[in-house]
């Protein structure tokens, strides 16, 4: 597929109808048309495997599936077979299903580190169960979380800290205080200077560099000793890290952890996990009070759950973790070498876990640029690769990650000609891509 080869009058005319109804044309900022290059915003007609179908029939190898969730591929046979199973039977009642029992004992077989486990049907809705189970549990009000992560929660104790906090009140952002991955002297001072009032940290525990050695060892520690709970986000750590999460394959057992993407593999559900004797704070087998902490309609329907189990067992019997990290290591070397084959190596940038790989786009001066990255994201589009990251899913081929590199090749060469110019803007097409988090529209 070449530039001139890409027409998208179908998917313009469709986004015009998103704008029209949905406030920000979609129901993720992330997957705003802001996000893509100007007209070259496809809209998905459907997927299956690694490729997605664009309404104007245009087809892609597609990477960071559903913002990391669909880590299978879509449609997979043995997830929809799973689904299908209990569509037939009923997805929600009046009491709970025996696929609750049934989901929550196969997640703990799957992360032994945790205890018990409820279900719900987003990040946010664990997260934010988790900082309220702390905030119980301590009889604190502050919440510290790691400032280098870049998403926690829809809710105003996080978005609070963003570029976006309007119509939040300063004093629930008041409440958060953050600390920088890797210094646990930071986290200390922290404490120091909030004396018994952090409920909790919660951070991922890794994302784009491994932790330092020690590092989430020395925080479960500080954060006992200072009486707070300790929080791992692994909504994205879980199952590509390992399949019993980034605290499986480190060694260390958080208070409390949330689970979601990868979980369903597209479909919609999370978890909170932790030990059992927080956890039951929010149960009814103890004498305190009451917690609400979570208490979902459409938390337990049987389709989503049998979806998760369906990818835990999928993960375990083939291997899934070891193949994303084989095919990431694939993709990446391949990357960095049509990098360098051009000339950019200093500015096509990949990195992150080889199961979670991101890309920077650095301008002459190493400086990261909105409108490179807008340049290399047409110029990989034109050549059928839709890649708002480098996020591998189990459905790709080595085939499809040579072919892959060859495009990036063909977008780095574009990429050295801006250099070289001196102005990318002949090459973006329009406006540049913009970051979500920002104060103006």
């Amino acid at each position: 597929m070449s530039g001139e080869e890409l027409r998208l009058p179908r998917s313009r005319a469709v986004n015009e109808r998103l704008h029209a109804a949905v406030p920000g044309g979609a129901h993720t900022y992330a997957k705003g048309d802001d996000q893509y290059p100007q007209d070259l915003a496809p809209v998905i007609d459907h997927g299956r495997g690694a490729r997605v179908w664009d309404v104007d029939g245009n087809e892609y190898l597609e990477y960071g599936s559903g913002l990391r969730s669909v880590s299978l591929g879509h449609a997979h046979p043995r997830v929809l077979e799973a689904v299908r199973r209990e569509l037939d039977r009923g997805s929600n009642f009046v009491r709970p299903s025996v696929v609750e029992a049934e989901a929550a004992e196969r997640f703990l077989a799957t992360v032994p580190t945790a205890e018990m486990v409820k279900f719900a049907k987003n990040g946010s809705d664990a997260t934010t169960a988790a900082v309220r189970l702390s905030r119980a549990v301590t009889g604190r009000r502050r919440v510290a979380l790691c400032a280098d992560h870049p998403f926690f929660s829809v809710d105003d104790w996080f978005i609070g800290t963003t570029p976006m906090p309007t119509g939040i009140p300063p004093e629930t952002t008041d409440l958060t205080v953050t600390f920088p991955y890797g210094d646990l002297a930071a986290v200390e001072a922290l404490f120091d200077r909030y004396p018994d009032e952090i409920a909790c940290l919660i951070l991922e525990p890794a994302t784009q560099t491994e932790p330092p050695p020690g590092y989430l060892q020395g925080l479960r520690d500080l954060a006992h000793r200072h009486g707070s709970v300790l929080v791992f986000d692994e909504m994205i750590t879980g199952f590509r890290w390992s399949e019993a999460g980034a605290q499986g394959l480190y060694g260390v057992t958080p208070d409390l952890s949330t689970f979601g993407k990868a979980l369903g593999n597209g479909f919609a559900v999370s978890a909170l996990a932790g030990r059992r004797e927080l956890m039951e704070w929010g149960g009814l087998r103890h004498d305190g009070d009451r917690v609400f902490l979570l208490s979902t309609t459409h938390g337990a329907e049987t389709h989503a759950l049998a979806a998760a189990m369906a990818v835990q067992t999928t993960y375990v019997e083939e291997g899934v973790t070891a193949r994303l990290h084989a095919l990431g290591e694939r993709l990446a070397a391949g990357v960095r070498d049509a990098a360098a084959a051009m000339g950019v190596a200093g500015h096509v940038v990949v990195r992150g876990r080889a199961s979670n790989l991101v890309f920077a786009t650095l301008d002459a001066r190493g400086l990261p640029s909105q409108e490179y990255r807008t340049l290399f994201l047409r110029s990989l589009l034109t050549g059928g690769v839709l890649a708002p990251s480098f996020v591998v899913s189990g459905a790709l081929e080595e085939a499809d990650v040579d072919r892959t590199v060859d495009v990036v090749g063909q977008a780095c060469a574009v990429y050295r000609k801006a250099l070289d110019a001196g102005d990318p803007t002949p090459w973006l097409g329009g406006r540049p891509v913009r970051p979500v988090f920002r104060r103006k529209v």
